[in-house]
């Protein structure tokens, strides 16, 4: 059924500077009670099952947040995946600094543009306005801690709103739901995946993707003028209502973090209705909006979604098949194993005996997966300080990866979620 509801584009969280191993460890804010044993823990770990003597590999669903705060609630039997595997794949590369460049190209207007000549100048003047209000606003937002480790707000600004005038204005609509109070006060901290990435080159581990940057940006390149100019006017209008106080915020990571934590995602996005997908329809929009919203959702839908899923599965089919003696990690986003037509369903239809793994299961190693572990982390150690200064350069751009990865996990979420109120107040 159709479901209307308000339009509420993504949160995203940035990473800047990489902070120590937190293996035995605990940091995290929890809003969720410490799992008494293993047993009582969440897990989004799956195991790709092989014949003897060929190793397991192992799927693993993250959400794009700062790893501290969610760490904790990580099984081991999830973080002993990872360290017993020989590869570690992501979506993108994240030790690739072309990945941020190639990323900061495909975000650019063509020929030399900019937004105040090609925006509607109402638009253009409420976009500037809100920006500026942003700038005033994150001195007062950063923390003491964020301050004592050199992270400034002017630094901090130009670092994720610089140059915004020389973007695509649907990745400036982006870039404004990534300055908001809560995700300013969040920066500092590697996102969980970048964390996972460092570690991975820390223990010599080898790393790659599954996908080129050109394939998450380019399906909202090819959004047309009119479906941007929508999605960023709704976006401002959301924020200038916050703001003013007028509209509370809805699903927001905090949100998104405790779900994740407490065990309940699936609770929220699983339930087998595409309804679920991406919305951005409300019902006191025009008829011309309406299907204008809808167009978006369609598209969304098919490119980041379904075709996304289809060639994450492909890959990592690929890849398991081409390296038989070799273990493999997957590290990407949760939205991409939950729902119809999940990575997971995929590579179960192609054959693949795939498995939920349970927190309290144990993780096995061969033999020979060990040895090449060491081979590795000895070949790799001569050059680990050469490395850590990339990582650090690289971290300044890295918000901007997590732009399409956390785009339809918190949309399934946001969508499901003011469905269900908005049954119960037409119910009431």
């Amino acid at each position: 059924m159709n479901c209307h509801s308000g339009l509420r584009w993504l949160v995203t969280l940035c990473a800047f500077f990489q902070v120590g191993s937190p293996w035995d460890t605990h940091q995290s804010t929890r809003k969720c009670d410490k799992p008494v044993s293993q047993k009582d823990m969440n897990s989004f770990l799956w195991t790709v099952k092989r014949p003897p003597p060929f190793p397991p590999s192992y799927l693993f669903g993250t959400i794009h947040v700062p790893y501290t705060r969610v760490w904790d609630y990580i099984p081991e039997s999830s973080k002993q995946a990872f360290q017993t595997s020989t590869n570690v794949f992501f979506e993108l590369d994240l030790t690739d600094p072309l990945t941020i460049s190639k990323l900061t190209s495909c975000q650019l207007l063509p020929n030399g543009e900019n937004l105040q000549t090609l925006l509607p100048r109402d638009l253009y003047r409420r976009l500037k306005r809100h920006l500026d209000y942003v700038k005033h606003m994150m001195p007062f937002w950063m923390t003491a801690d964020q301050r004592g480790r050199g992270l400034y707000a002017d630094y901090l600004f130009n670092a994720i709103a610089g140059n915004w005038e020389r973007k695509r204005p649907v990745w400036v609509m982006l870039m404004v739901n990534s300055l908001t109070e809560a995700d300013v006060r969040s920066r500092g901290t590697p996102v969980l995946d970048l964390f996972l990435a460092q570690e991975a080159e820390r223990l010599g581990k080898q790393t790659g993707a599954v996908e080129r940057v050109e394939e998450q940006c380019h399906p909202l390149n090819g959004l047309n003028f009119s479906q941007v100019l929508f999605a960023l006017n709704q976006t401002l209008l959301q924020h200038e209502s916050l703001r003013a106080g007028i509209l509370q915020d809805g699903f927001t990571t905090e949100d998104l973090i405790t779900h994740y934590n407490c065990g309940d995602l699936n609770s929220i996005i699983f339930n087998h209705d595409t309804s679920q997908l991406p919305h951005f329809i409300n019902s006191s929009l025009p008829a011309h909006e309406r299907l204008t919203a809808q167009q978006i959702d369609s598209y969304l839908r098919q490119e980041l979604i379904y075709k996304r899923n289809e060639r994450i599965a492909r890959r990592v089919s690929a890849l398991l098949q081409g390296n038989p003696t070799q273990s493999f990690f997957f590290a990407f986003g949760a939205g991409h194993f939950l729902g119809n037509h999940s990575v997971l369903d995929i590579l179960r239809q192609e054959g693949y005996e795939v498995e939920h793994t349970p927190a309290q299961e144990p993780i096995t190693q061969c033999i020979t997966c060990r040895k090449l572990i060491i081979c590795r982390q000895t070949a790799t150690q001569s050059h680990q300080n050469g490395r850590s200064q990339d990582f650090e350069d690289m971290e300044l751009g890295l918000h901007h990866i997590y732009f399409l990865s956390i785009l339809f996990l918190l949309f399934y979420v946001f969508v499901h979620v003011h469905c269900q109120l908005s049954f119960i107040n037409l119910s009431s």
